[in-house]
């Protein structure tokens, strides 16, 4: 997979919940969501533009309710913006080809990877397990699992 953008096809398959996060900036409820615990192997893309984000790789417990990342997987599929709702200054991270929102980065994750916490609503992702990267088309993600390197 090569094209990734938002289609109509692709936003009319979304739920309301992934509609509102993605499209509205909404924000899901934290420790209620499909993978702030999600302990799997694998890689996270887009639910829109099916881009690849985040990997299981990159994953870590911060204690905040919604699934936290070190980094991307590709820099370039991950964009910033400032961000000054709600009464606070934060930076707003979201998809670089399908402009989803994800969530936001937070300087305060663990030193020893970079010191970033990437905090993403898991109704902005898809999950796809290692077992399936190659028949989902992201087969070339999966050198990045294989721990004989």
């Amino acid at each position: 997979m090569s094209d990734y953008r938002k289609t109509p096809e692709a936003l009319a398959r979304l739920t309301p919940e992934q509609y509102h996060v993605t499209q509205e900036s909404g924000t899901e409820h934290p420790f209620r969501n499909a993978f702030h615990d999600h302990k799997e192997a694998g890689l996270y893309v887009d639910i829109v533009s099916g881009e690849p984000l985040f990997t299981s790789l990159d994953k870590f417990d911060s204690g905040c309710g919604w699934p936290s990342f070190s980094r991307p997987v590709e820099s370039n599929n991950v964009v910033e913006h400032r961000d000054t709702s709600h009464g606070m200054i934060r930076t707003e991270v979201r998809s670089g080809h399908g402009d989803s929102h994800l969530g936001h980065v937070f300087p305060d994750g663990p030193a020893d990877r970079g010191g970033l916490r990437y905090c993403i609503n898991s109704a902005s992702l898809r999950f796809i397990p290692v077992a399936e990267l190659e028949q989902e088309g992201y087969g070339d993600y999966r050198k990045l699992f294989d721990t004989d390197q």
